[in-house]
């Protein structure tokens, strides 16, 4: 069963990662994620962007990855 620390590792293994955070149970996970890699685009190419990293696991490993991304200044906007 694929756990929250390994999703976060791989993510942070492929994209520079300011804040990481990833929850779940198993099958069902959340993250928030902050990378200068997502400066200027929109949310849709940024989720693009981490799907690319996590590859083919998206199909075989991970089955619901719900996530919150957000360039450094955007999340300092947040108050992040």
């Amino acid at each position: 069963m694929v756990t929250p620390q390994q999703i976060k590792a791989w993510i942070q293994a492929g994209l520079a990662c300011d804040h990481i955070q990833v929850d779940g149970d198993g099958h069902h996970f959340e993250a928030v994620i902050v990378s200068p890699e997502f400066a200027g685009k929109m949310r849709v190419a940024q989720h693009q962007l981490v799907y690319k990293v996590l590859g083919d696991r998206m199909k075989a490993e991970i089955h619901a990855l719900s996530m919150k991304t957000f360039s450094p200044e955007e999340w300092s906007r947040q108050g992040g």
